[in-house]
């Protein structure tokens, strides 16, 4: 949806970004403007993948966790636009140890792990005190939050809608921009069938309520397929969205990336598709793995998001 501006007799695209916004926009873009951001802001996730633990990945302490998200960073994330990090495990370490590069702009993940649960629905939770201010105090140039959304049972006057609104307007007021994250899931007694059916509809129900509540740019799961993809970005009305990994492996993600772009996606954030078989307790596996594996396949997915 667009409006025409009357002092300029242009076109004013939905949602627009302020200048500051603009700079954030721009810090998580390559060179050709598209996003593309190393999504490093996993927890638990990211020790179910460290195997090479000697009492297995629940045995890996937050201090050797804290060490992998540095090594991701220097051997990875510093490669591309932008990384995304948590404020638990990763910051301000890695940014007071000098570790982020000046090159690379920091997205602060405000989200916790895990959800809560009320009626059937789910709820993800603020890590305890962050806010777009301590986002900026912890050196970060761009903010985000996942939120969950079922679109049938949540409207724009839904709990959800209320929390996307408040912290849109909250981020704009610190001259933060916002990344909404939207993930969906199955209802309870909802077949695998029924989900997978519906599941490029409920993606584009849910980008547009994320939109209609004042949402400037969207990280959504692929909607399945060319079409849902350009049905996603018509219910984005003009606003920016990328695709991201949800774990997938690489070559498949690099297909997703492709035919996103091709529809309307402006960018990918990518996560374990990256580095799920790269990262190790052993420092030295992890440079070995991150330089020689997780390296070369951000380049290709560079490749294909400014196709």
């Amino acid at each position: 949806m667009t409006a025409l501006d009357p002092n300029t007799h242009q076109e004013k695209k939905m949602n627009e970004l302020t200048t500051l916004e603009r700079r954030g926009m721009a810090a998580i873009s390559t060179a050709d403007g598209n996003m593309l951001i190393v999504a490093g802001d996993q927890r638990n996730g990211m020790k179910a993948v460290m195997k090479d633990a000697t009492d297995g990945p629940g045995s890996i302490t937050v201090e050797q966790l804290a060490d992998a998200k540095a090594d991701l960073v220097r051997y990875l994330g510093n490669h591309a636009p932008a990384i995304l990090l948590d404020p638990e495990v990763a910051l301000p370490k890695i940014v007071d140890d000098g570790v982020l590069s000046r090159n690379t702009a920091l997205v602060v993940g405000m989200d916790a792990s895990g959800f809560e649960e009320t009626d059937g629905l789910r709820y993800t939770r603020f890590v305890d005190g962050v806010t777009p201010r301590v986002v900026r105090d912890l050196g970060g140039d761009v903010a985000k939050m996942l939120f969950y959304m079922r679109p049938e049972q949540q409207g724009v006057d839904s709990r959800v809608a209320e929390e996307i609104r408040d912290l849109v307007k909250a981020c704009s007021a610190e001259g933060l921009l916002l990344i909404v994250e939207i993930l969906t899931y199955q209802l309870e007694g909802e077949s695998d069938e029924a989900y997978k059916a519906g599941f490029g509809k409920i993606i584009a129900d849910s980008t547009r309520i994320s939109v209609e509540c004042g949402a400037k740019v969207l990280k959504l799961p692929y909607p399945g397929s060319a079409e849902a993809c350009k049905a996603v970005t018509e219910a984005a009305q003009g606003v920016p969205w990328a695709v991201l990994s949800a774990g997938v492996d690489h070559e498949t993600f690099i297909e997703q990336v492709r035919i996103a772009v091709a529809n309307g996606a402006r960018g990918a954030m990518a996560g374990r598709s990256l580095w799920k078989d790269s990262m190790a307790v052993s420092a030295e596996t992890r440079e070995d793995l991150l330089t020689n594996r997780a390296l070369p396949r951000l380049r290709e997915l560079k490749e294909a998001v400014d196709a």
